[in-house]
Protein backbone atom coordinates (compact mmCIF):
# COMPACT_ATOMS: atom_id res chain seq x y z
CA UNK A 1 0.00 0.00 0.00
CA UNK A 2 1.14 3.53 -0.78
CA UNK A 3 0.79 6.98 1.43
CA UNK A 4 -0.30 10.25 -1.01
CA UNK A 5 1.94 12.56 0.37
CA UNK A 6 1.36 16.41 -0.05
CA UNK A 7 3.99 18.96 1.12
CA UNK A 8 2.33 22.64 0.17
CA UNK A 9 4.99 25.40 1.00
CA UNK A 10 4.83 28.90 -0.25
CA UNK A 11 6.54 29.08 -4.13
CA UNK A 12 5.27 25.35 -5.04
CA UNK A 13 3.17 21.94 -3.88
CA UNK A 14 5.16 19.03 -3.96
CA UNK A 15 3.55 15.51 -4.11
CA UNK A 16 4.47 11.84 -4.35
CA UNK A 17 3.20 8.26 -3.63
CA UNK A 18 5.43 7.20 -0.37
CA UNK A 19 5.76 3.39 -0.55
CA UNK A 20 8.14 0.98 0.85
CA UNK A 21 9.87 0.77 -2.02
CA UNK A 22 10.59 4.26 -2.56
CA UNK A 23 8.58 7.36 -4.04
CA UNK A 24 6.71 7.55 -7.41
CA UNK A 25 4.49 9.91 -9.13
CA UNK A 26 5.96 12.34 -7.69
CA UNK A 27 6.41 15.72 -9.33
CA UNK A 28 5.37 20.01 -8.07
CA UNK A 29 3.04 22.45 -9.35
CA UNK A 30 2.58 26.51 -8.54
CA UNK A 31 1.16 26.44 -4.74
CA UNK A 32 -1.56 28.76 -6.50
CA UNK A 33 -2.48 26.25 -8.91
CA UNK A 34 -4.51 25.77 -5.49
CA UNK A 35 -6.52 28.33 -7.02
CA UNK A 36 -7.21 26.77 -9.87
CA UNK A 37 -8.16 23.04 -9.08
CA UNK A 38 -8.58 21.72 -12.38
CA UNK A 39 -4.64 22.80 -13.18
CA UNK A 40 -3.48 21.14 -9.50
CA UNK A 41 -4.20 18.28 -7.42
CA UNK A 42 -7.90 18.05 -7.55
CA UNK A 43 -6.76 15.45 -10.69
CA UNK A 44 -4.62 13.51 -8.12
CA UNK A 45 -6.71 13.34 -5.43
CA UNK A 46 -9.80 12.42 -7.46
CA UNK A 47 -7.54 9.28 -8.81
CA UNK A 48 -6.64 8.30 -5.61
CA UNK A 49 -10.08 8.88 -3.76
CA UNK A 50 -11.68 5.97 -5.98
CA UNK A 51 -11.79 2.51 -4.08
CA UNK A 52 -9.58 0.79 -6.39
CA UNK A 53 -6.47 2.70 -5.85
CA UNK A 54 -3.82 1.62 -3.72
CA UNK A 55 -3.66 4.38 -1.79
CA UNK A 56 -4.53 3.63 1.61
CA UNK A 57 -4.31 7.45 2.95
CA UNK A 58 -3.10 11.07 2.95
CA UNK A 59 -0.72 12.62 4.55
CA UNK A 60 -0.15 16.36 4.30
CA UNK A 61 2.22 19.26 5.78
CA UNK A 62 1.71 23.25 5.22
CA UNK A 63 3.42 26.52 5.84
CA UNK A 64 0.69 28.87 3.89
CA UNK A 65 -3.01 29.13 5.82
CA UNK A 66 -5.03 30.41 2.52
CA UNK A 67 -3.38 27.61 0.90
CA UNK A 68 -4.59 25.21 3.36
CA UNK A 69 -8.10 25.86 3.38
CA UNK A 70 -8.06 26.00 -0.71
CA UNK A 71 -6.65 22.06 -0.01
CA UNK A 72 -9.17 21.16 2.19
CA UNK A 73 -12.09 22.84 0.02
CA UNK A 74 -10.43 20.63 -2.59
CA UNK A 75 -10.50 17.17 -0.84
CA UNK A 76 -13.93 17.63 -0.30
CA UNK A 77 -14.58 18.21 -4.23
CA UNK A 78 -13.04 15.42 -4.48
CA UNK A 79 -14.78 13.00 -1.96
CA UNK A 80 -12.04 12.18 -0.14
CA UNK A 81 -12.94 9.15 1.96
CA UNK A 82 -9.88 7.18 2.82
CA UNK A 83 -7.51 8.23 6.24
CA UNK A 84 -6.40 11.85 6.09
CA UNK A 85 -3.57 12.86 8.12
CA UNK A 86 -2.02 16.78 8.62
CA UNK A 87 0.92 16.83 10.81
CA UNK A 88 1.29 19.01 13.78
CA UNK A 89 3.62 19.82 16.44
CA UNK A 90 1.08 17.94 18.54
CA UNK A 91 0.71 14.97 16.68
CA UNK A 92 4.46 14.64 15.46
CA UNK A 93 6.39 11.31 16.27
CA UNK A 94 9.42 13.29 17.31
CA UNK A 95 10.92 14.65 20.87
CA UNK A 96 11.89 18.23 21.24
CA UNK A 97 14.37 20.21 22.62
CA UNK A 98 12.82 23.54 21.37
CA UNK A 99 11.25 25.74 23.91
CA UNK A 100 7.91 26.44 21.90
CA UNK A 101 6.95 23.84 19.45
CA UNK A 102 3.99 25.54 17.90
CA UNK A 103 6.55 28.27 16.14
CA UNK A 104 7.81 25.20 13.92
CA UNK A 105 6.57 24.60 10.45
CA UNK A 106 5.12 21.22 9.17
CA UNK A 107 7.66 21.28 6.40
CA UNK A 108 10.25 21.59 9.29
CA UNK A 109 8.52 18.62 11.25
CA UNK A 110 8.70 16.12 8.46
CA UNK A 111 11.69 16.92 7.44
CA UNK A 112 12.90 16.56 10.88
CA UNK A 113 11.07 13.05 11.22
CA UNK A 114 12.57 11.41 8.03
CA UNK A 115 16.03 13.14 8.88
CA UNK A 116 16.08 10.85 12.16
CA UNK A 117 14.23 7.69 10.62
CA UNK A 118 16.80 7.57 7.57
CA UNK A 119 20.27 8.99 8.98
CA UNK A 120 19.79 8.69 13.01
CA UNK A 121 21.25 11.58 15.27
CA UNK A 122 23.01 14.24 14.98
CA UNK A 123 21.21 14.94 11.57
CA UNK A 124 21.05 18.50 9.88
CA UNK A 125 18.91 18.68 7.17
CA UNK A 126 19.07 22.07 4.86
CA UNK A 127 15.98 22.70 3.15
CA UNK A 128 16.30 25.43 0.10
CA UNK A 129 13.41 26.28 -1.21
CA UNK A 130 11.87 30.03 -0.94
CA UNK A 131 13.57 30.17 2.45
CA UNK A 132 16.59 28.08 3.23
CA UNK A 133 15.84 26.23 6.66
CA UNK A 134 18.39 24.68 8.57
CA UNK A 135 16.91 21.56 10.97
CA UNK A 136 18.87 19.71 13.25
CA UNK A 137 17.96 16.89 15.34
CA UNK A 138 20.25 15.53 18.25
CA UNK A 139 20.11 12.82 20.83
CA UNK A 140 17.71 15.08 22.21
CA UNK A 141 15.25 15.74 19.54
CA UNK A 142 14.71 18.93 17.57
CA UNK A 143 16.84 21.55 18.81
CA UNK A 144 15.85 24.23 16.26
CA UNK A 145 17.58 25.65 13.29
CA UNK A 146 18.07 28.84 11.27
CA UNK A 147 16.11 30.60 8.49
CA UNK A 148 18.06 32.57 5.91
CA UNK A 149 16.74 34.06 2.05
CA UNK A 150 16.77 31.25 -0.69
CA UNK A 151 18.49 31.54 -4.13
CA UNK A 152 15.06 32.42 -5.71
CA UNK A 153 14.75 35.63 -3.19
CA UNK A 154 18.64 36.77 -3.55
CA UNK A 155 17.97 36.97 -7.33
CA UNK A 156 15.07 38.58 -7.49
CA UNK A 157 16.02 41.36 -4.76
CA UNK A 158 18.46 42.97 -6.92
CA UNK A 159 15.99 43.79 -9.49
CA UNK A 160 13.58 44.81 -7.63
CA UNK A 161 15.77 47.12 -5.60
CA UNK A 162 17.84 48.55 -8.07
CA UNK A 163 16.66 50.55 -10.96
CA UNK A 164 19.22 49.24 -13.90
CA UNK A 165 20.29 45.75 -13.01
CA UNK A 166 18.27 43.08 -14.72
CA UNK A 167 16.37 40.35 -12.93
CA UNK A 168 18.60 37.20 -12.86
CA UNK A 169 17.37 33.52 -13.89
CA UNK A 170 17.99 31.39 -10.47
CA UNK A 171 18.47 28.40 -13.08
CA UNK A 172 21.78 29.72 -14.87
CA UNK A 173 23.99 31.19 -12.09
CA UNK A 174 27.04 29.71 -13.30
CA UNK A 175 29.95 31.53 -15.03
CA UNK A 176 32.96 30.04 -15.11
CA UNK A 177 35.52 33.16 -14.13
CA UNK A 178 35.98 34.32 -10.87
CA UNK A 179 35.64 38.29 -11.85
CA UNK A 180 32.52 39.38 -13.78
CA UNK A 181 33.16 40.86 -17.16
CA UNK A 182 29.58 42.17 -17.65
CA UNK A 183 26.96 43.15 -15.10
CA UNK A 184 24.99 39.88 -15.53
CA UNK A 185 28.18 37.73 -14.85
CA UNK A 186 28.70 40.01 -11.58
CA UNK A 187 25.29 39.48 -10.32
CA UNK A 188 25.59 35.81 -11.47
CA UNK A 189 29.06 35.38 -9.70
CA UNK A 190 27.55 37.84 -6.49
CA UNK A 191 24.69 35.51 -6.23
CA UNK A 192 25.69 31.82 -6.74
CA UNK A 193 29.06 31.98 -4.70
CA UNK A 194 27.88 34.36 -2.24
CA UNK A 195 24.97 31.56 -1.85
CA UNK A 196 27.31 28.68 -1.41
CA UNK A 197 29.51 30.93 1.22
CA UNK A 198 26.13 31.62 3.10
CA UNK A 199 25.70 27.91 3.23
CA UNK A 200 28.91 26.83 4.35
CA UNK A 201 28.81 29.65 6.89
CA UNK A 202 26.02 28.28 8.43
CA UNK A 203 26.99 24.55 8.59
CA UNK A 204 29.90 25.17 9.95
CA UNK A 205 28.47 26.78 12.88
CA UNK A 206 25.86 24.11 13.33
CA UNK A 207 28.60 21.35 13.32
CA UNK A 208 30.88 23.31 15.76
CA UNK A 209 27.92 23.53 18.10
CA UNK A 210 27.11 20.20 17.75
CA UNK A 211 30.70 19.05 18.28
CA UNK A 212 30.48 21.41 21.28
CA UNK A 213 27.73 19.69 22.86
CA UNK A 214 29.49 16.33 22.43
CA UNK A 215 27.57 15.11 19.52
CA UNK A 216 28.91 12.52 17.17
CA UNK A 217 29.32 13.14 13.85
CA UNK A 218 26.47 14.38 12.03
CA UNK A 219 24.72 13.66 8.78
CA UNK A 220 23.99 16.54 6.59
CA UNK A 221 20.86 16.43 3.69
CA UNK A 222 20.33 18.73 1.32
CA UNK A 223 16.61 18.75 -0.12
CA UNK A 224 14.68 21.22 -2.23
CA UNK A 225 14.25 23.22 -5.70
CA UNK A 226 17.34 25.14 -4.95
CA UNK A 227 19.53 22.80 -3.91
CA UNK A 228 19.08 20.75 -7.43
CA UNK A 229 20.43 23.92 -8.90
CA UNK A 230 23.86 23.82 -7.34
CA UNK A 231 26.77 21.88 -8.72
CA UNK A 232 27.69 18.84 -7.01
CA UNK A 233 30.87 19.88 -6.59
CA UNK A 234 29.37 22.06 -3.68
CA UNK A 235 27.63 19.54 -2.20
CA UNK A 236 30.31 16.88 -2.08
CA UNK A 237 30.09 16.08 1.75
CA UNK A 238 26.04 16.61 1.27
CA UNK A 239 23.78 13.74 0.75
CA UNK A 240 20.89 15.29 -1.73
CA UNK A 241 17.18 13.94 -0.88
CA UNK A 242 15.02 15.32 -3.11
CA UNK A 243 11.90 13.56 -1.38
CA UNK A 244 12.70 13.80 2.27
CA UNK A 245 9.68 15.99 3.28
CA UNK A 246 7.67 13.42 1.49
CA UNK A 247 8.89 10.13 3.21
CA UNK A 248 8.58 12.54 6.61
CA UNK A 249 5.07 13.32 6.15
CA UNK A 250 4.50 9.52 5.06
CA UNK A 251 6.25 8.49 8.33
CA UNK A 252 4.83 10.69 10.51
CA UNK A 253 1.35 9.07 9.21
CA UNK A 254 2.26 5.64 9.81
CA UNK A 255 3.50 6.44 13.40
CA UNK A 256 0.39 8.08 14.54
Amino acid sequence: MSILAININNTNTQFGLVCPEGVSQNGFFSTKLLEDPQMGILPILQKHASENSAVEGLAYGSVVPKATEKFRELLSKASWGKPLYQITCENCPLEFNFPDVREIGQDILANAVAGKKIYGTPVVVIDMGTAVTFDIVSSKGYEGGIIAPGLGVITRYLHERTALLPELDPNDLMVSAGIGKTTVEAMKLGCAVGFEGMIRALLDRVLQELRERGEGPAKVVATGGSAGMLPQTWLSDIEFNPHITLLGLAEAYTRQ
